[in-house]
């Protein structure tokens, strides 16, 4: 068999089309929001309990799908995952009013919870630990993608078919994805076009024992240890921003700026879009920072949630300008400076966990975040009447900062490991 130079990058690139589709998702009723509000007849604090339906079924899920990932494996246990978010995308077409729209979206909560733990393991399997920020970027993408992709096929679908027509094509894209998945992705073990060269570059560094004689990743032992908390604590602290920005950003849009349909599917993406370009940017910024500035690889981490915290500074900024265009260029940079921070947070989760609990540990502090992301909607959905969203978006920025001194002040780099005992055909593996 042809054996094809570079085998990591395309399977990293068949977890951002995931990434892309269960972000897709989980945006499509944001985008919908403004006219399924108005022909199901609820408000914004109805809407804020759907957002939450699904912020805390997702946050209880996350643990559960990343012990089922570490235990079943990435193929099979994302393949089932995707196809039960497809099916329950689709079937929030069926909703007759926020509490049954509520319903659907907690199942969709539940079954998209894998998509992020997913997503690390199948990196951490197919990168080394240089190379894993820069692929954690990568892969990151898919969920601005999605959110970028979002609002004009959801509008799209409105003008053509309404908007109960958009959860369904919505879950046929998840269901051909699946498809692709089974189809095409493979342990590094398995895959039988990989180089011997790149084979060995993937594998150098990682744990030096065989995937099935690996004890299985225990809750206890996670949660006990710092360098959990080390991550959990910044993701209950940063989540809420990124969740306000997929969940409130039309609305905001809407009520806000008084902007209609079409400028909402005209100008609702980009943040989203300068999110695409911090998943990437922040995951090359690491090994930037490495060699410029003679840090460690892990120290470099360190840096790139600052970097991120710091420009966070700007959507909390919003509610001090007139123009809605500076607001929508300020909510940019809060995109970028989100993904910025999150890719570093999944790269120093990485590192700090071996590969057979790395799913694990990314699930337990996803559902801190998710946890932290359910009482701010809580709070958003009650406080917005109250005092509007620019406080509420002044909030988010400050959290952002005290979660980077968090990982400033007590995250800790990870033992090295034991080199393998194989023999490469080469030292490196061409890109």
């Amino acid at each position: 068999m042809k054996k094809m130079k570079g085998m990591r990058w395309w399977m990293v690139g068949l977890v951002t089309l995931g990434l892309i589709v269960n972000y897709l998702a989980r945006n499509t009723l944001s985008v919908a929001a403004p006219t399924m509000m108005t022909d199901l007849n609820f408000d914004k604090q109805e809407y804020s309990y759907i957002v939450v339906a699904w912020q805390v079924c997702y946050a209880l899920m996350q643990p559960i799908a990343g012990y089922v990932l570490d235990a079943v494996g990435t193929k099979i246990g994302f393949a089932v995952f995707a196809l039960a978010w497809s099916v329950a995308c689709a079937c929030a077409a069926f909703s007759t009013g926020w509490k049954s729209m509520a319903f659907f979206r907690g199942l969709l909560g539940l079954t998209e919870a894998a998509g992020i733990p997913a997503g690390v393991k199948a990196t951490t399997e197919w990168f080394p630990p240089k190379e894993r920020s820069v692929a954690i970027g990568w892969f990151n993408i898919g969920s601005s993608i999605g959110a970028l992709c979002a609002p004009p096929l959801v509008v799209w679908t409105i003008l053509h078919g309404g908007w109960r027509i958009s959860f369904v094509v919505v879950g046929a894209i998840g269901v051909v994805w699946t498809l692709l998945w089974v189809l095409f992705y493979k342990h590094p073990r398995d895959q039988q076009k990989l180089t011997d060269a790149e084979r060995y570059f993937i594998l150098s560094g990682q744990d030096d024992r065989p995937q099935d004689k690996v004890a299985k990743a225990s809750w206890k032992q996670i949660v006990k240890s710092r360098n959990f908390w080390s991550v959990a604590i910044p993701r209950f602290l940063s989540e809420p921003a990124w969740q306000t920005f997929n969940a409130w950003i039309p609305l905001y849009m809407a009520t806000e700026r008084h902007m209609d349909l079409k400028e909402i599917a005209a100008f609702a993406w980009l943040p989203f879009l300068a999110a695409d370009i911090g998943c990437v940017l922040g995951g090359y910024l690491s090994p930037i920072i490495h060699k410029r500035f003679k840090v460690s690889v892990f120290a470099s981490r360190k840096w790139v949630v600052g970097i991120g915290a710091v420009c966070m500074i700007a959507p909390g900024c919003v509610g001090l300008v007139a123009s809605p265009y500076t607001a929508i260029l300020l909510l940019c940079i809060g995109g970028f400076a989100h993904q910025t921070l999150s890719g570093a947070l999944y790269s120093i989760t990485s590192d700090v966990f071996g590969r057979h609990e790395v799913a694990t540990a990314t699930g337990l502090a996803g559902m801190s975040g998710y946890l932290g992301a359910t009482l701010f909607t809580l709070l958003f959905g009650i406080a917005v009447t109250q005092v509007g969203f620019s406080p509420l978006f002044g909030v988010l920025a400050v959290f952002d900062l005290l979660a980077a001194v968090v990982v400033w002040l007590m995250v800790r780099e990870r033992g090295p490991q034991p080199p393998l005992g194989i023999t490469p055909s080469a030292t490196t593996a061409q890109s």
